[in-house]
């Protein structure tokens, strides 16, 4: 079977959050079934999915286009004032990645739109465009971009305008005129326009389905995803909503039926997507900020000093790094030695032994500067009283136990190192390390101000819909009552790992439900094609990224 000429360029995943109903899964699966080539990821104002996607996309032997539909501001990114309720804040346009540094341009323009440009949604400004389009292509957008907005408001020489600023400013070789055809009215005379005018201005149009879910059985789920995520029910008349069955991911036959009166604009996909030929690099590169140590010191000699200080410290031994060996000149108190050895000097050898292996291995593979920055900001948070423990693989290390890192002695309970770090399989450390969570934030700031708050950052989380959740959420938009709801999400087990299927293998109750009321079943077989999405983003309660360079950049 060929390989389908035409491309999905305007895709929103699952991570265009309560709007995108595309598990990136199914999806890839679904184009796999399509045959098609090639497939693009524009989630609304957000490059969450980016990597999953990238990788799913690879797998599948499909060829991943990095997009985002971008909200821009009309004025400055930076004004916030409205006199719609948000709507007159922003428009939309469609964003893709040619290249490696397309690609970073994108991640620049979406990190300034949350840090900067956030009112009602993370936005940018045609200034900003002006300033990162270097690698990218930009189409003009969807019905609510600034170009079929004033095609809507029969301002078309506002609209001419605008089209000339972004040929002028991306080129016209990265500007494309987006036409689509959902069944909408409006839509409709928005491409009659784009078509009448794309000669005029020497641009090419380019054919895209506004793709929201993966299949056209699954409008209805979608439809309740709109509810949960406006906070209505179906029965709402005024509630937004999409034309039904419209926003899936169409075949090639499919769209080239519907722009059959504008072929190119269909075969002009291809061209995009050939242009587009983005390499992330996934194998493992270490940023790790180079720690600084005082002048006149290397990062070896200091962490050797430091290790000298702890041996003082945990086991009274009075000692001293010269170069790369340790000096004991006397032992005051033999009692903190690790038990079980025939006297003091063989455990101080023990000990000794013990930090030499340890340091050989930190150094050869590269880590000293991550040990000197853990014990940094744990020396920073004792110092202000702030409780903290070091948990997990780190109680392996005598080096983590010198460093005051962690509390535990690990010879004296004969834990391996070889389990923290191995020089046969080089993994960065994993030291989790648990502050006072009153307290916690004093300790980012202090990482934050060492660092350079550009290459610090907390990181994010993602809530999903579980199995009981999607029940709860589906139910109430269906307009069932909450003691409904909650006598069905009570059926599910409580489990970890616990699935819609496995909860109706498992629970006769739920299945019984099922198979005999007919609401429960529309509730059920709507909730498996939500089920999983994800639902909301927050801040990690402790994920904290330190990098040697601006993240933007990596």
């Amino acid at each position: 079977m060929s390989r389908a000429e035409f491309v999905h360029l305007h895709l929103h995943s699952e991570y265009s959050m309560l709007d995108g109903a595309c598990r990136v899964d199914r999806l890839m699966d679904r184009a796999k079934e399509l045959n098609f080539s090639h497939i693009a990821l524009t989630d609304h104002g957000v490059l969450y999915g980016a990597i999953d996607f990238y990788k799913a996309a690879k797998k599948k032997e499909l060829k991943p286009i990095i997009g985002c539909e971008v909200y821009v501001a009309p004025g400055k990114h930076t004004d916030r004032k409205t006199t719609n309720g948000g709507k007159d804040v922003y428009n939309h346009l469609t964003v893709l990645a040619k290249n490696e540094q397309g690609y970073k341009n994108l991640v620049k323009l979406v990190t300034i739109a949350h840090l900067d440009g956030f009112y009602y949604k993370p936005r940018i400004d045609k200034e900003l465009l002006a300033q990162y389009h270097d690698g990218l292509i930009v189409l003009s957008g969807c019905m609510n971009s600034e170009i079929s907005q004033l095609i809507r408001q029969d301002q078309l020489p506002k609209a001419r305008e605008a089209i000339d600023w972004y040929k002028q400013i991306v080129g016209p070789e990265n500007f494309y005129l987006e036409i689509q055809n959902h069944g909408i009215a409006e839509q409709a005379k928005i491409t009659k326009q784009l078509i009448a005018w794309h000669k005029e201005f020497g641009l090419k149009l380019v054919a895209t389905n506004d793709v929201h879910y993966v299949n056209k059985a699954d409008s209805h789920a979608h439809d309740c995803l709109i509810c949960i995520g406006t906070q209505t029910q179906l029965s709402d008349t005024k509630r937004m909503t999409y034309q039904p069955e419209q926003f899936f991911l169409r075949s090639a036959e499919e769209m080239q039926a519907r722009f059959s009166e504008v072929p190119e604009a269909v075969i002009n996909t291809m061209e995009v997507a050939e242009q587009c030929n983005l390499e992330i690099r996934l194998n493992k590169e270490y940023h790790y900020p180079a720690f600084e140590p005082p002048a006149g010191k290397t990062r070896e000699g200091m962490l050797r000093d430091l290790v000298a200080e702890g041996l003082n410290l945990r086991y009274s031994m009075r000692a001293r790094a010269e170069g790369d060996r340790f000096v004991v000149e006397g032992i005051d108190d033999p009692t903190l030695l690790p038990p079980g050895y025939a006297d003091p000097a063989a455990a101080t050898k023990a000990v000794l032994d013990r930090v030499d292996t340890e340091l050989k291995v930190i150094e050869t593979t590269g880590f000293i500067s991550y040990f000197l920055i853990v014990g940094d900001f744990v020396r920073y948070g004792r110092s202000k009283g702030i409780s903290c423990v070091a948990r997990g693989s780190a109680a392996g290390s005598i080096v983590t136990y010198l460093l005051e890192i962690s509390n535990v002695d690990p010879i004296r309970y004969g834990l391996l190192f070889e389990r923290f770090l191995n020089p046969e399989r080089v993994n960065p450390p994993d030291i989790d390390i648990d502050f006072a969570d009153d307290r916690r934030a004093d300790v980012i700031e202090y990482v934050r101000n060492k660092y350079g708050s550009e290459s610090v950052a907390q990181i994010i989380t993602f809530g999903t819909m579980g199995a009981k959740s999607v029940v709860r959420d589906v139910g109430r938009v269906m307009g069932l009552s909450y003691g409904e709801c909650d006598r069905l999400a009570k059926m599910i087990p409580a489990e970890l790992g616990m699935d819609l299927e496995k909860a109706l293998a498992q629970s006769p109750d739920f299945k019984t439900a099922y198979e005999t009321e007919e609401v429960t079943r529309e509730l059920v077989d709507t909730a498996f094609i939500l089920e999983d999405l994800v639902r909301n983003a927050s801040v990690h309660a402790a994920g904290v990224v330190i990098g040697d360079q601006p993240l933007v950049n990596l």
